[in-house]
């Protein structure tokens, strides 16, 4: 997608600023668009990057920037509808398209919140960011096909929620949304999947192949909270596992359930311990 020519980074902008910028931008286009435009000019060398700068958001925007709608309601009170009907065809790509436009959030919070990391950690986040927006434009496009939007059913905001629980700590922050929350789609997506299947229509087919497309992207950017969770605890001298449990208390991260996609776990970076300690009491 082209990006306007105001959201286009001029050269030498700060990444962790423009980041920022980008995520209290509200119209999904738009945001898109400038997640676009950042990883474009992260890629020419048309950023620099200050990791000790300390960033203040402007307390008159509102932080992510979001449309009106959808709606957000608690998650039990999100509708449930069945895959083997129009609606409820639409209603679960909607989920999954809320879920990738908060990931994108996620990935531009990790970038500007937190200074002080090393290059590689900003450059990663950048890269999960583009492609979390290459997934919500696939999303947006098939529910567009399909006579719907983005926005036309309720969510919830359970993601952005942990998000904000773990703001001031960086390994609490990759230890519970890229290694807990986002690892749960890992898991959820071949169900998801084997149920369009049996649906059976060209609209299930069709985002049958848009998940592969996430689950194969997804597996990396869960690789990169593993990676950077496994460098905070050895730069403090923390063992990563007992830790993930005192993190997960503290911050009331959900428990999660089998099955686990283990392959793609794995793939993902977890140790096989950690995949034990999964199915533990």
């Amino acid at each position: 997608m082209q990006a306007p020519a105001d959201l286009s980074p001029s050269p030498s902008v700060s990444l962790r600023a423009q980041a920022l910028q980008a995520l209290c931008t509200s119209d999904p286009a738009r945001k898109v668009a400038a997640t676009h435009a950042l990883f474009a000019a992260r890629q020419a060398g048309l950023t620099h990057l200050d990791t000790a700068e300390r960033l203040t958001p402007d307390t008159h925007t509102p932080l992510p920037g979001r449309p009106a709608r959808p709606v957000l309601i608690a998650p039990v009170d999100v509708p449930k509808r069945s895959a083997f009907t129009p609606e409820g065809l639409a209603m679960l790509l909607h989920a999954v398209a809320h879920i990738e436009f908060n990931a994108i959030d996620l990935a531009l919070d990790a970038i500007w919140r937190f200074p002080d990391m090393p290059s590689d950690y900003y450059t990663d986040w950048m890269g999960v960011a583009h492609e979390e927006a290459i997934h919500f434009g696939l999303l947006r496009a098939h529910l567009q096909s399909l006579g719907h939007d983005y926005g036309d059913f309720a969510a919830h905001n359970s993601l952005w929620e942990m998000c904000l629980r773990t703001q001031h700590d960086v390994t609490a922050r990759m230890a519970l949304v890229p290694r807990t929350m986002e690892a749960r789609g890992l898991d959820a997506t071949p169900p998801m999947q084997a149920r369009l299947r049996k649906v059976g229509t060209p609209a299930a087919l069709r985002a049958v192949e848009i998940l592969d497309v996430i689950l194969r992207d997804e597996i990396g950017h869960v690789a990169v909270g593993n990676r950077w969770y496994g460098w905070l605890c050895a730069q403090q001298g923390i063992e990563p596992l007992g830790h993930y449990r005192r993190l997960a208390r503290e911050h009331s991260a959900p428990r999660l359930k089998p099955p686990f996609n283990t392959p793609a776990r794995l793939a993902a970076g977890f140790s096989q311990p950690e995949l034990d300690a999964l199915l533990a009491p």
